[in-house]
C-alpha cells in the first residue's frame, strides 16, 4: 500500500489531489489545522481508504515538528510527501516564532516537515517529495521579506524560496532513491485570496466563466506524485501546461540555493 502525506488537503487543490490519490487506493496522511475538516474529507472519500489526520498549525514550527514526528511514528514507510499548503496573507502578520506568517507557512513549514521526515523517506525509497509553488515566483527580485513592499511581492518571494528549497533538496538527496520536484499549478480559484472582502463573489464569477479550473492545477501535482514518467526525475520545476520544464527565476538560481538552505538551518537550530 502506497502512503502519501499531504498538507492543505481539506480544501482547494490539495483536496482534489487527495480525492484523486484516494481513488488510486493510496493511504493518506493529512496535515491540517482542523480534525473536523479531515473528517469531512474522509466522508467525501468514503470507505475503503485510510485517511489519518495530523492536526497542526503550519504557522507554528513547534506544531510542524510535532506533526512530523507523529507521522514518522505512525507509518512504517512514507512513499510520497506533498507540500501543498500555502497562504496569501493580505495583512502582514508575525508568528509566535517571530517570522512573517507567509514565510512560516509557505516556506519554513515544508522545510521542517520534509527534513524531519528525511530518514523515513530515504528508508522508504523509492519515494517522492512534491512541493507546490506558484507563477508568482517569477515576479520575485530577491528573497528578503523585509524588502517586499506588498503582500503579492512577499507571497512571490516565499514561492521562489520553495523552488530553491526543492532543487537544493534534490541535490542533497542525490543517490538516496528519493526524488524532489516542484510545480507551478497555474492560476486556480481555490480560495487562496479568501481574506479579500470580495473573494467569494470573484470566485463565483471566475467559475461561471470557467477561468482558473483547480482540477487542472491539481493534475500536475498528482502527476509528479504518481506518474511513472517522473519516477527517476529529480530537481525539476514543472508547469501545469503539459508538465513543461521551467527554469527557477533568476533571483533564485545557483549558489544562493545552498546559501538559503544553510541560513535556514541556522535559523531553525
Amino acid at each position: 500500500m502506497t502512503t502519501a502525506i499531504i498538507t492543505g488537503a481539506t480544501h482547494g487543490l490539495g483536496r482534489l489531489v487527495a480525492l484523486d490519490l484516494a481513488r488510486r487506493g493510496v493511504d493518506l496522511g493529512v496535515v491540517a489545522r482542523s480534525a473536523s475538516k479531515v473528517d469531512d474529507l474522509r466522508a467525501e472519500i468514503g470507505p475503503g481508504v485510510t485517511v489519518t489526520a495530523f492536526v497542526a498549525d503550519l504557522a507554528s514550527l513547534e506544531d510542524v515538528r510535532r506533526a512530523a514526528k507523529a507521522i514518522d511514528a505512525h507509518y512504517d514507510r512514507v512513499d510520497v510527501l506533498i507540500n501543498n499548503a500555502g497562504i496569501h496573507a493580505f495583512s502582514p502578520r508575525v508568528t509566535a516564532d517571530g517570522v512573517p506568517e507567509m514565510t512560516a507557512v509557505n516556506y519554513l513549514a515544508p522545510w521542517v516537515l520534509t527534513n524531519t521526515l528525511r530518514d523515513k523517506l530515504i528508508a522508504s525509497a523509492p519515494a517522492r517529495v512534491v512541493t507546490v509553488t506558484s507563477e508568482a515566483s517569477r515576479q520575485a527580485r530577491g528573497i528578503d521579506p523585509a524588502t517586499a513592499l506588498t503582500s503579492a511581492a512577499h507571497y512571490g518571494r516565499t514561492k521562489l524560496m520553495d523552488i530553491m528549497f526543492s532543487q537544493e533538496l534534490a541535490r542533497r538527496l542525490e543517490g538516496t532513491g528519493v526524488t524532489a520536484n516542484c510545480c507551478d499549478p497555474g492560476f486556480n480559484t481555490t480560495g487562496l485570496g479568501r481574506e479579500l472582502p470580495f473573494a467569494g463573489l470573484l470566485e463565483k464569477v471566475l467559475h461561471a466563466l470557467r477561468i482558473g479550473d483547480p482540477g487542472r492545477g491539481a493534475s500536475i501535482i498528482t502527476r509528479l506524485a504518481t506518474d511513472p514518467v517522473f519516477a527517476d526525475v529529480t530537481g525539476g520545476y514543472f508547469s501545469v501546461k503539459d508538465a513543461a520544464p521551467l527554469r527557477c527565476p533568476e533571483a533564485g538560481r545557483g549558489v544562493v540555493q545552498r546559501l538559503l538552505w544553510e541560513e535556514t538551518e541556522k535559523l531553525l537550530s
